[in-house]
């Protein structure tokens, strides 16, 4: 059942990249499962979604755990974040391409991005707007320190996704670096 699916594997995988403690961003977190992950860690973690419902098990969830999530009911299509304010963005199945500068901006430097949407393989089967195009997540990142980045991942019957895991560089330092 969705509410007891584990973080997305993604996450679980980079875990190792993630600060000990600091701010974070869930973006359309729904249930809060990557939230309630990156609190566990001692982030202290802020959650937007349109969905009430999803969000109100999310924050019960965290009560129960006390953990440090913050729920909030958000249009993402809206969003207004502070600079520099963030350690950690999570976006996982979510695309609002106005978004992308904006976590940009919202990042600390050295803060660390967890990106995954659909990916539109064939051009002719999907809407658009919903989907990345080919080499999207790299072309706005530019100057981040690509950690992870795939392309065609498959996530579902005839589905496939796009894969970005990156740092902002730290102030001073030159990027991008890919590793």
């Amino acid at each position: 059942e969705w509410r007891s699916r584990p973080p997305r594997r993604m996450l679980l995988d980079w875990a190792h990249v993630l600060p000990e403690c600091g701010m974070a961003f869930d973006a359309g977190a729904g249930v809060g499962t990557n939230g309630l992950f990156l609190a566990a860690r001692g982030l202290r973690v802020i959650a937007m979604d349109y969905s009430e419902v999803a969000l109100k098990i999310a924050a019960e969830r965290a009560r129960i755990d006390s953990l440090p999530l913050h729920a909030a009911v958000y249009n993402l299509k809206l969003l207004h974040l502070p600079d520099e304010y963030f350690d950690v963005i999570v976006n996982f199945f979510f695309l609002e391409r106005v978004n992308l500068e904006i976590y940009c901006r919202a990042l600390n430097p050295g803060g660390v991005l967890f990106f995954e949407t659909l990916f539109r393989n064939d051009p002719m089967s999907v809407v658009p707007e919903h989907y990345l195009e080919r080499g999207e997540l790299l072309h706005n990142f530019v100057g981040f320190d690509i950690l992870h980045w795939a392309e065609a991942v498959e996530c579902g019957e005839n589905k496939f996704s796009q894969q970005l895991v990156a740092r902002k560089p730290s102030v001073g330092e030159l990027g991008p670096q890919t590793v």
